[in-house]
């Protein structure tokens, strides 16, 4: 699997990133390449940051690592 990006979150459990979902999070609005360091550090140190909108980004966890599903950005924090 192609993954676009691997990383440590804040618990300590590698989190990637593949290329398949990195196809379906570039359907939402404002999800350009740039969004891909803004995901990071909400993986490293999630913060209610509130600028205009929240980036809300789903992590699945199996066996102590994980995977994004999907990101997007939102008014509200759910």
């Amino acid at each position: 699997m192609l993954c676009i990006f691997e990383i440590t979150d804040k618990t300590g459990c590698l989190i990637h990133l593949s290329y398949k979902q990195w196809l379906h999070i570039q359907i939402h609005p404002g999800m350009t390449i740039s969004v891909i360091e803004h995901i990071k550090e909400t993986l490293i140190s999630p913060h209610y940051k509130y600028r205009q909108e929240y980036l809300m980004v789903l992590v699945k966890y199996l066996n102590n690592s994980g995977f994004i599903i999907t990101n997007f950005y939102t008014d509200t924090l759910q």
